[in-house]
C-alpha cells in the first residue's frame, strides 16, 4: 500500500488534534482532507474551471504529440540530407545524381535539387546550355522555401501553446480566487470549507498552464534551431548545386547570361 501524501497526513493530524477542541474546524479538516487527492480537486471544480481545465489538456496533449512528430521528421530530414549531400559531392556529374536520387526521398535537399535540375534542363534542353543563371538561383530559392514551410509545419501551434497557456491558467486562477471568496460569502463563518475548493482549482489551474506552456516553449526553441540548421544546409547546397551546374552546363566562356 502506498504511503499517504505528506499534505494529507498533515490534515489528519490535525484533525485529530481539532476534534476534542471544536466539532466544526473538525469537519473542516476532514473536507480538505477528501479534497487533498487530485480525484477530489477536479470533482470539486465549477463549469468555468472545468472547460479551462479541459482546453489546457487537450493543449499539452496536441502539443506533445506536435513535438515528438516534428522531433522523427527533423532528426530523419537531417540524416538522410546528409547521406544525399555525400553522394552528391561523391558523384559530381547532375545527370548521374538525377539518377540516384530517388534513394534519399524525401530529403528536403532532394527536393532542392529537382526544382534546380529542372530548370537547369529546361534550359540545356533549349539552348544546350544554361542562359539564365538567375532563374536557376531563383528555382534553388523558391525549393528552399517551400521545404521550410513543409518543415515548418505544427510549430505555430507550440508557439501557440507557450504564449497562451499561461493566460488561460491565469484565467482560471482569478476564476478559483473569485470562487473562493463566492464561497466565503455564503458561508456563515470564515471556515476552511467554504474556501477550499475556490483556492483549489485556482492552484491547479495555474500548474495546468504551466504544465502545457512550459514544454511547448521548450520544444518550439529546439525545434525551431534545428530547423535554422536544415534550412542553412538547404541554402548551402543550393550553392554548391549552382557550382557544378554551371561546371556542367555552362558556357563555354564559363558565362552564362
Amino acid at each position: 500500500m502506498l504511503p499517504a501524501p505528506p499534505f494529507a497526513l498533515l490534515l489528519q493530524a490535525i484533525e485529530e488534534e481539532v476534534t476534542e477542541v471544536d466539532p466544526t474546524i473538525a469537519e473542516d479538516v476532514s473536507a480538505a482532507v477528501d479534497q487533498s487527492t487530485l480525484l477530489g480537486l477536479l470533482l470539486e471544480v465549477g463549469p468555468v474551471g472545468f472547460v479551462v481545465f479541459a482546453i489546457l489538456v487537450v493543449m499539452s496533449v496536441h502539443s506533445w504529440a506536435v513535438a515528438y512528430s516534428k522531433q522523427r521528421l527533423l532528426s530523419r530530414s537531417d540524416k538522410v540530407n546528409g547521406s544525399f549531400q555525400r553522394a552528391f559531392r561523391r558523384i559530381g556529374s547532375l545527370a548521374n545524381i538525377n539518377a540516384a536520387s530517388e534513394r534519399y526521398r524525401p530529403a528536403p535537399l532532394v527536393t532542392v535539387f529537382d526544382y534546380g535540375y529542372a530548370e537547369v534542363a529546361r534550359q540545356v534542353n533549349a539552348r544546350g546550355r544554361i542562359s539564365n543563371s538567375a532563374s536557376v538561383e531563383r528555382a534553388l530559392a523558391l525549393a528552399v522555401s517551400e521545404e521550410t514551410s513543409r518543415l515548418r509545419k505544427g510549430l505555430s501551434w507550440l508557439a501557440t501553446t507557450a504564449s497562451a497557456a499561461p493566460f488561460i491558467g491565469l484565467f482560471g486562477t482569478v476564476w478559483g480566487v473569485l470562487e473562493a471568496f463566492r464561497g466565503l460569502g455564503q458561508s456563515s463563518g470564515a471556515t476552511l470549507r467554504a474556501v477550499a475548493p475556490g483556492i483549489a482549482e485556482a492552484l491547479l489551474a495555474t500548474a495546468l498552464g504551466l504544465f502545457a506552456a512550459i514544454p511547448a516553449l521548450i520544444f518550439y526553441n529546439i525545434h525551431s534551431g534545428k530547423l535554422r540548421e536544415i534550412r542553412s544546409r538547404m541554402q548551402d547546397f543550393g550553392l554548391e548545386f549552382f557550382n557544378l551546374a554551371e561546371q556542367d552546363y555552362g558556357s563555354a566562356d564559363g558565362t552564362s547570361r
